[in-house]
């Protein structure tokens, strides 16, 4: 079977079940969105941010500019420099199952600021910061199947600007059980299933539009469903 056959297969098969533990099921009361991860919707207008982050434009505006790749395990060790053409031309496909996070190279988080500025200033972040620091942006792009896996840093807000970004979550006192160097859908294929349904992380999936608030220090590990366009506002 194919590569990417096999890859839409599982993750086919994975988006049917429903999460026992579900962000958009849970509630804590009126300090949800404070010590608990939640789901926002509707508070900014981003559609012009996201007409210019479509792949016609991107290459055209960026197409010759060098980014920055990081390997997609807890660490990020290895840093790699390519024109983000070459990037999204032979390094955007689905995720290998069986490959490892040093293997892998994801475009996150290693942004040039001052040579993107005129995408980013067109960028809403959602309406809230910490007193005394200043937010810092982390732009992305990703193939299905890739993402990051368990880790943890301070709060912020997770935006999908294009496809979905499903996320998996524990509270700093729940370590979760994992391989810093093995992909989120290798933790997934060989780790999840065998969970015992308490043991299984907070779950959701971030539709384009859709924000995720991550609490400081909370566990987590991402996975990209689709091909996806997705930008982070780190609070502190």
């Amino acid at each position: 079977m194919a590569l990417g056959v096999r890859l839409l297969l599982l993750l086919a098969l994975w988006t049917l079940v429903v999460p026992a533990r579900s962000l958009r099921e849970a509630g804590d009361g009126g300090c949800y969105a404070f010590s608990r991860p939640v789901i926002l919707q509707g508070l900014t207008d981003n559609s012009r941010f996201r007409d210019l982050c479509s792949r016609q434009r991107l290459l055209a505006l960026f197409g010759d500019s060098v980014v920055r790749l990081s390997t997609a395990n807890t660490y990020s060790y290895q840093k790699v420099d390519l024109p983000f053409q070459e990037y999204v031309e032979q390094m955007l496909h689905p995720q290998d199952p069986f490959s490892m996070g040093n293997d892998t190279l994801y475009f996150f988080g290693d942004n040039n600021f001052t040579e993107w500025a005129s995408l980013f200033r067109h960028y809403s972040p959602p309406p809230f910061s910490l007193l005394g620091t200043i937010p810092a942006y982390s732009f992305g792009i990703a193939g299905a199947g890739s993402g990051v896996p368990f880790h943890w840093h301070g709060p912020g807000f997770s935006e999908v600007i294009y496809g979905r970004k499903r996320w998996f979550l524990y509270p700093p006192a729940k370590t979760p059980e994992f391989h810093p160097n093995k992909t989120t859908l290798a933790w997934l294929r060989d780790t999840y299933p065998a969970l015992a349904l308490s043991a299984r992380p907070l779950e959701c999936t971030i539709h384009a539009g859709e924000v995720l608030y991550f609490p400081d220090r909370w566990w987590h590990a991402t996975l990209n469903l689709d091909t996806s366009v997705f930008i982070s506002t780190f609070l502190s």
